[in-house]
């Protein structure tokens, strides 16, 4: 016998604790995570232009040619070339090795609907352009052949801090990323998203073709806590 006062009560706990599950979440999305802990050398940044200009001198001469950076080396390097949401001036220092990782053009408007919260949505992926618009610092750190990646980027206003770990890699020419953890604040994010989020992102054809590696370029991969760039 049915009893109305208990279906009642059970629709009211679990609407009750719908509402509090999803307090909990927006207070995890909206909780940054620490960055990474990573060193800081002034002398960085000079080290990363003399490996790249001694890699291209090999190269001219024949002779095998790699690139390694250690976490500071490569944040240095990202810093040089990546352009941050509010930067009214063009990334300085950049290098000829610029466009290794198929970086794209600075100075895109900055879009509040679009960015990584973008491809992680089920609608349409975001540009390369449209993500970059919207960060507004990035951090890297390296282990073994991880590569953990910090972002934190505006969202309507509200500045969020998403987390990526994955393998980097190339394939049939172009930059290959495979994610393996992930976090929006402190929310972990299921790995059905992230492998749809990123596949969405790198397949579409805006993308695609930023993602391509330069011809002199054969792979870019993490090796014992280091990016290694290795030429043809």
């Amino acid at each position: 016998m049915s009893n109305p006062g208990l279906y009642k009560t059970l629709y009211r706990i679990l609407s009750w604790g719908s509402l509090i599950g999803l307090a909990l979440t927006l207070v995890l999305v909206l909780r940054k995570s620490p960055p990474p802990d990573v060193p800081y050398d002034p002398k960085a940044s000079s080290r990363v232009d003399q490996k790249f200009a001694a890699a291209s001198q090999a190269k001219a001469a024949g002779q095998p040619a790699q690139v390694q950076l250690d976490p500071t080396e490569l944040n240095s390097y990202l810093q040089q070339n990546l352009e941050m949401s509010g930067s009214s001036q063009p990334a300085a220092g950049s290098s000829s090795a610029s466009t290794a990782g198929g970086a794209p053009a600075a100075g895109a408007p900055a879009d509040p609907n679009a960015g990584p919260m973008a491809a992680l949505s089920s609608g349409d992926a975001a540009t390369l352009e449209q993500v970059q618009s919207s960060v507004k610092d990035v951090k890297v750190d390296m282990v073994g052949d991880i590569v953990k990646a910090y972002v934190v980027f505006n969202f309507h206003g509200q500045d969020l801090s998403l987390e990526l770990d994955g393998h980097l890699g190339a394939q049939d020419g172009y930059l290959k990323f495979e994610p393996v953890a992930g976090k929006l604040g402190s929310l972990p994010l299921p790995q059905s998203t992230l492998d749809a989020a990123v596949a969405k992102m790198m397949s579409s054809p805006e993308n695609r073709e930023k993602l391509k590696l330069p011809d002199d370029i054969n792979n870019i991969q993490i090796q014992d806590g280091h990016a290694v760039v290795s030429y043809k």
